[in-house]
C-alpha cells in the first residue's frame, strides 16, 4: 500500500488487477482505478489458467498502461505472455516459487516450462531471496541482466514496532499461516503432540485461514480435532496480526520454502524471537541463534527440540534474540528499501522507451 501511495504523490495513475475481494475498496480509497479479473489462485491447470492471458491481453489491450508490474506466479507467467504480444515492459516480482518446484512431476515441468517463455519477454525480474535467484539463473529460466533481488515485500517499520519486552507466565508459541500443508502446519502439530507428552507448559496458537479448497489444504475435521483436543488454541483470522504477535513469545513457520516471509519480518521487526525451517526465504530472514533458530524441513522432531530449547532459553537471551531480529530488519528490509528500488526501476524503463 506504501508503495501504491509513493507512486500515486509522483503523480503516475495507478490501475490495479485482480479478483475482487474484501480488501479491494482499501485500493480504490487510496485512489486506485480497478479491475476485476476471474484467476483461480487455487488451482494448478496450466490449460484452464491460459484462459488469464486473454483476459489480462483485453484489459491491457484496453488500458495502455507504460509499465505493468506483476506479483504472484499465475500474473508472472500468464500475465508477461499477455503483455509481451502487446509490447509493453513488465516488472515482475516472484514471491515464492510455490508447488512447482517442491514436486517433480508433469504440472511442475509445464510450470517451468512456461517461465523460461514468458521471462524472456520480462523486462525486470525480482527475486525475494538469493536462492530463488540462482535457481532461476541456473535452470536458464530468466536473463542475468534482468534478474534483481528486492528484500521481500519489505516492512514499515513505524506499523511493526517493539513492545517492552515481557515474557508470558505459561510460554507461548504462535504459528501465523494459511493452514495448507507446505507451511509445515502439520509438522507443528506433530511437534505440538510430541511436547505437550513431554509436560512442556506451554500454550501453542495458530492464526490463519483455513482453506479447505486449496489442492495442500487441511480438512476442516482434522482442524477441528486439533481444536477439540486442546492440541492447538485457533485464533481464526485477523485483519490486523500485530496483537497477536505481541501477545506471543516466539512466532514459528515451519515452510517448506518461501520467497520472503511476510509473517516472519513482522515477528523480527517487533523484536519476536522465531523458529524457522533452514530453507530459502526462512534463513535469510532467521540467523541461527542469532535473532531465532532454524529447524530441518519436514522434521517434527527436530522442530519439537528447537522449541523445546527456545522455551528453555533465560529472559535475556530471547530478548537479545528480538533485538537482534529488530537491528536486522531496519538496515536489511525496511520497505523503503523495496519502494526506492522499484521507483528506481520504473524510471530506467521510461527513460530507456
Amino acid at each position: 500500500m506504501n508503495f501504491i501511495k509513493a507512486l500515486i504523490e509522483k503523480g503516475h495513475e495507478v490501475h490495479t488487477i485482480a479478483p475482487q475481494d474484501d480488501y479491494t475498496h482499501h485500493l480504490i480509497s487510496e485512489g486506485c482505478i480497478h479491475h476485476k479479473v476471474k484467476m483461480d489462485s487455487r488451482g494448478a491447470n496450466p490449460v484452464k489458467d491460459a484462459a488469464l492471458i486473454f483476459e489480462l491481453f483485453f484489459i491491457y489491450r484496453k488500458l495502455k498502461p507504460d509499465i505493468i508490474l506483476h506479483y504472484t506466479i499465475k500474473p508472472n507467467v500468464y500475465g508477461t505472455l499477455a503483455a509481451s504480444i502487446l509490447g509493453i515492459p513488465v516488472i515482475n516480482n516472484v514471491c515464492g516459487l510455490g508447488t512447482a518446484f517442491l514436486k517433480n512431476n508433469l504440472i511442475s515441468w509445464v510450470a517451468i516450462a512456461l517461465y523460461k517463455v514468458s521471462f524472456r519477454f520480462a523486462s525486470k525480474v525480482f527475486f525475494q531471496n538469493p536462492e530463488d535467484l540462482k535457481l532461476f539463473l541456473r535452470k536458464k529460466l530468466v536473463r542475468a541482466k534482468a534478474a534483481d533481488i528486492l528484500p521481500g515485500s519489505g516492512i514499515d517499520l513505524t506499523r511493526f514496532k517493539p513492545s517492552p519486552f515481557k515474557r508470558n507466565p505459561k510460554f507461548t508459541f504462535l504459528l501465523i499461516s494459511r493452514l495448507i500443508t507446505d507451511k509445515g502446519v502439520l509438522e507443528y502439530v506433530e511437534a505440538v503432540r510430541r511436547l505437550k507428552s513431554y509436560g512442556l507448559n506451554a500454550t501453542f496458537q495458530v492464526l490463519g485461514a483455513m482453506d479447505p479448497k486449496h489442492k495442500r489444504g487441511i480438512k476442516l475435521n482434522v482442524i477441528q480435532e486439533w481444536i477439540n483436543s486442546g492440541t492447538i488454541e485457533y485464533l481464526g483470522t485477523t485483519n490486523d496480526v500485530r496483537k497477536f504477535i505481541d501477545g506471543a513469545d516466539c512466532v514459528v513457520l515451519p515452510s517448506y520454502r518461501e520467497g520472503t516471509p511476510r509473517t516472519l519480518l513482522e515477528a523480527a521487526s517487533s523484536a519476536k524471537p522465531i523458529i524457522a525451517t533452514d530453507v530459502p526465504g526462512c534463513n535469510n530472514v532467521v540467523e541461527n541463534n542469532v535473532n531465532g533458530l532454524l529447524c530441518k524441513i519436514k522434521d517434527a522432531g527436530d522442530l519439537a527440540e528447537k522449541m523445546k530449547i527456545m522455551a528453555g532459553f533465560e529472559d535475556e537471551k530471547l530478548r537479545v534474540f528480538g533485538l537482534n531480529g529488530r537491528a536486522k530488519m531496519e538496515s536489511e528490509y525496511d520497505e523503503s528499501l523495496v519502494i526506492e528500488k522499484y521507483l528506481s526501476t520504473l524510471s530506467t524503463l521510461r527513460n530507456a522507451s
